[in-house]
């Protein structure tokens, strides 16, 4: 299971998660940060540390919409092709630092 971050962080991006992430697995979008399905490894750290209340775990989103969106959403970042890219994220095995610089349609087009 995996860690999923929420609206909570949308023009946010405090980044106190990034620098607790054991595995490097939370990649800055333009406007909100991503956590990889794959490559977390459900140590909970990045919860502990932001401090916006963004991040929950992905297993207690049955039931809350909102929380299901953004998982789904949180799986897109990786999966499908963003804009100004020409193939998906996929799974690079950590963020290093990189800026990817784009979001998911939900995330680009949020208005809160």
């Amino acid at each position: 299971m995996t860690y999923v971050i929420g609206k909570e962080c949308i023009d946010v991006q405090d980044k106190s998660c990034i620098d607790v992430c054991p595995v490097d697995c939370i990649y800055e979008g333009g406007r909100k940060t991503y956590i990889n399905p794959t490559e977390c490894i459900d140590c909970g750290a990045c919860e502990l540390a932001c401090p916006e209340v963004a991040i929950f775990p992905a297993r207690k989103a049955r039931g809350n919409e909102e929380w299901e969106t953004f998982t789904r959403d949180n799986a897109a970042f990786f999966t499908e092709v963003l804009p100004g890219r020409n193939a998906p994220l996929g799974d690079p095995g950590g963020a290093g630092g990189v800026v990817i610089g784009v979001d998911t349609p939900l995330v680009t087009d949020w208005a809160g």
